[in-house]
């Protein structure tokens, strides 16, 4: 089976190519440490040839759910110390994601009641679960241009504290409608400065980000995620194929590990008449590792790198349920299903507590 095949992915040789998803479970303390519970439960699913982290905020002003985690604090570097450390005594390998909302965070835990901050003045649709129940997303002010270096320079510290805390590496998040997709997309990014306009310049806030991640890591050591469907809060671009194709050929030159493509065979990850299949720009224009993630299954995953679409799949919600995902795949086991009650809830209950193959034995 070539999903189960070793790989080599920047710097690791990965003993498989399935890739443990982020995936936002609430289960970090009320100042967003990771507790040890959650040390637990990455180490539980150490046998994916990659983990990826839930994403982690940069800075106090991207501010999410409670027990949501963060890494700009050290008490968050001790708290992802712990899990780090539980990852690789289990044989893992693991990486950190870190983030910022931008216009996604929610408006009423912003420090001293300031207003979220996005690359242009325009809300996002819907609404959030903010402090005293659900309210609309806060219209955001626009970052001005001289303090576009301040933003870029907490990422910089945040890989910096992922480093401390011994993860072995990064993946920024410059997907699912937050700060770095937000400058990348038309839509969102309307300013006239040399962050808008062009498809180049929509993609200097990412590119200098991957850089100043890059400067503390190694490039070998970096990967990014990006969501071109991804379009629930109003986020959208006029030209994605020309959009992403941009962002993939220039972080190719960088030699980054790898770019994760939220594309696939899930509803909401479809190529449609609105966003193109781009798994064969990004294919040819960025050049390293391609990981894939979107509502795969063993077969669909199979047949995804078999064909040489992409080289590795992320699972999501399979990991959820299934810390031994990998022994389950090479058995052919049938997959036991998640409790969708328990993904957010917080406590041990639908997060540590699925068994694997040999414990339900």
């Amino acid at each position: 089976m070539k999903l189960l095949s070793p790989v080599k992915v920047g710097a690791f040789t990965l003993r498989n190519r399935v890739v443990m998803a982020s995936m936002a479970r609430a289960r970090s303390d009320i100042n967003r440490a990771p507790t040890d519970m959650v040390a637990q439960y990455y180490a539980q699913r150490a046998g994916a040839g990659l983990i990826v982290t839930e994403a982690s905020s940069i800075s106090i002003m991207s501010q999410s759910r409670p027990h949501a985690s963060a890494i700009f604090a050290d008490n968050h570097v001790d708290g992802f110390a712990k899990v780090a450390a539980r990852v690789h005594a289990a044989g893992g390998i693991i990486f950190q994601q870190i983030y910022h909302l931008g216009r996604k965070a929610d408006p009423t835990r912003m420090p001293g009641g300031a207003p979220v901050l996005a690359p242009s003045a325009i809300a996002a649709n819907g609404t959030i679960n903010g402090a005293n129940g659900p309210c609309p997303f806060g219209l955001p002010r626009a970052i001005e241009t001289d303090e576009i270096p301040g933003i870029v320079e907490e990422f910089r510290k945040a890989a910096m504290n992922v480093k401390r805390a011994g993860m072995d590496g990064v993946e920024v998040h410059g997907a699912s409608c937050y700060l770095i997709d937000q400058f990348l997309r038309s839509g969102t990014n309307q300013r006239t400065d040399r962050y808008g306009g062009s498809a180049q310049n929509r993609a200097r806030f990412m590119l200098e980000v991957v850089d100043a991640v890059v400067s503390v890591m190694g490039k070998d050591c970096v990967g990014i995620k990006l969501a071109p469907h991804a379009m629930g809060d109003g986020i959208f671009d006029a030209n994605p194929v020309e959009t992403f194709g941009t962002a993939a050929e220039e972080l190719g030159k960088r030699g980054i590990a790898y770019i994760t493509l939220v594309e696939g065979p899930g509803e909401r990850h479809r190529p449609d008449d609105k966003v193109p299949a781009l798994m064969p720009v990004f294919r040819r224009a960025f050049g390293g590792a391609l990981i894939v993630n979107g509502g795969y299954g063993l077969e669909t995953a199979e047949d995804v790198i078999a064909s040489g679409k992409a080289d590795l799949v992320s699972f999501a919600i399979p990991f959820i349920s299934n810390p031994d995902l990998v022994e389950r795949f090479r058995l052919g086991t049938p997959l036991q299903p998640g409790d969708e009650a328990t993904f957010h809830s917080g406590g041990a209950k639908g997060y540590i507590d699925y068994p694997t193959l040999a414990e339900a034995r």
